[in-house]
């Protein structure tokens, strides 16, 4: 069976690839297709949007948090089985060649496009550019025979006139390269942002008049049917490998562990081959909301605490003392809980201004105005815990705008953390079974880590209902 798909991919952030990745996404839909949607690199937020568009779940392909050998294994699970009509659409991140570094290919788009097969579809901001355009794409067309340049988009085109221009401009230079359409300056189909990206689905939902809207846009604009035509070339054998690559091991499977992971607009940051894998080590994942629900779900082993937004939820969060007495009383009982960034956050004693949260950690959390942390984190595990035996090493992102104040000493510190070779000290605090990071962990980049927690879920023994009424 042929596989159809492309990766929408931008010299720059800032191009337009989020807008022009929904309006193909909701226009595919519109037509009957099913569209499996997938986000390179760590980003949360765009998966989001792609699920209200397509219904789908979104896949993080991420070259340096997981071995090659992964990503083509997501990339290829999340296609097998569907209806000929599926076609893949990939949303690059950044500028198509930015990566780890300034010469290194690893967690750029064109990594994923080369692991994956699949061909890209170069989106060009061209607000004040005419015949510059066809110097800057032939650029990106010659610069990496590995990555195949299918064709362009041209956005932020201000008129008919212009974008005649810059179709002339490019065909007088490469003839060979399609332009797959021009899409005309629309300021009102942008997606608000801010302190970490865009604002997230849950907060900003798409209205079915803004998804016509795009949709019609992309109709309008585009050749979607020259687009519907690529197809995905099989990847070759893994001539180039990243310089962290753990074998995939086979999981013990447990039947019956259920971990209830936190799902709702205050903790929505949660990498889908996360609960995947849990799954495949034998977890059932049970849904909560630590915003709505004033307990936690019967019958069930573990916690999982994703990121997310609770600094902006802290009085609907402080006043579910129902659910936050559950989480307190499941630590106390030695449930395994296993928390990340906004999800540490929850576990504090709140925020400094004075909203109260479950208070495993006492610290309290702080927002900053700038960034404090931002990057690729290598963690290795110091001391056996809840996600595995010492020396397991793992792979994720670190995001956030916010601090904690110092933690005691007396708290264990789980995890030795570096970024590229350089040692950042240790994190991972730990408290009886309870584990918690800023680090936004891959579970891709070492399915022991899956399958360590979903052991820990199976050794634990309950004294009873973990609820309060």
């Amino acid at each position: 069976m042929k596989l159809h798909g492309f990766l929408i991919a931008a010299p720059q952030s800032g191009s337009g690839k989020t807008t022009v990745s929904l309006a193909i996404m909701a226009a595919l839909v519109r037509r009957g297709m099913l569209v499996a949607p997938f986000k390179c690199g760590p980003d949360f937020i765009d998966p989001g949007y792609h699920q209200v568009i397509t219904g789908n779940a979104s896949i993080n392909l991420d070259g340096w948090m997981c071995a090659e050998e992964f990503v083509l294994n997501s990339f290829q699970t999340s296609l097998t089985g569907q209806k000929n009509q599926t076609i893949a659409v990939i949303e690059g991140a950044m500028g198509l060649f930015d990566g780890l570094g300034a010469s290194s290919r690893e967690g750029s788009s064109a990594q994923i496009a080369g692991i994956t097969g699949v061909p890209v579809v170069l989106v060009v901001n061209v607000r004040g550019m005419a015949g510059s355009v066809a110097a800057l794409v032939r650029g990106f067309a010659g610069f990496d025979p590995q990555v195949g340049l299918a064709g362009v988009i041209f956005n932020n085109v201000g008129s008919e006139s212009h974008g005649l221009l810059l179709r002339e401009a490019l065909a007088a230079t490469l003839p060979e390269l399609p332009v797959f359409g021009c899409i005309l300056r629309d300021d009102s189909l942008s997606i608000p942002s801010r302190h970490l990206g865009l604002v997230t689905a849950d907060d900003n939902p798409l209205s079915e008049n803004f998804i016509d809207r795009l949709a019609e846009m992309a109709e309008r604009c585009l050749d979607l049917d020259r687009l519907c035509q690529l197809q995905i070339t099989p990847a070759t054998p893994f001539a180039r490998r990243s310089t962290f690559a753990c074998e995939v091991s086979t999981p013990t499977f447990v039947i019956g562990i259920r971990i209830a992971v936190a799902r709702d607009a205050a903790f929505c940051f949660c990498y889908a081959d996360n609960l995947r894998l849990l799954q495949e080590a034998g977890a059932e994942i049970v849904f909560f909301s630590p915003l709505d629900d004033t307990k936690l779900p019967a019958h069930i082993q573990g916690i999982y605490l994703p990121g997310g937004y609770p600094e902006l939820y802290v009085e609907q969060l402080t006043a579910n003392t129902g659910m936050r007495n559950a989480i307190r009383r499941a630590v106390d009982d030695d449930m395994p809980v296993y928390a990340e960034c906004g999800g540490l956050i929850y576990l504090t004693e709140g925020m400094e201004e004075g909203a109260d949260f479950v208070g495993i950690f006492p610290v309290r959390a702080r927002m900053l105005t700038k960034r404090k942390a931002l990057g690729y984190r290598q963690i290795e595990i110091c001391a056996d815990s809840i996600l595995g035996i010492a020396g397991t090493v793992a792979r994720g992102h670190e995001f956030h705008y916010s601090e904690i104040s110092p933690m005691p000493q007396h708290l264990d510190r789980t995890f030795k953390i570096t970024r590229r070779g350089e040692d950042l000290g240790l994190e991972g605090y730990c408290h009886r079974n309870c584990l918690a990071t800023y680090i936004h962990l891959h579970f891709g980049s070492n399915p022991d880590i899956a399958a360590g927690f979903v052991r820990s879920c199976r050794n634990y023994v309950s004294p009873g209902e973990v609820s309060v009424s």
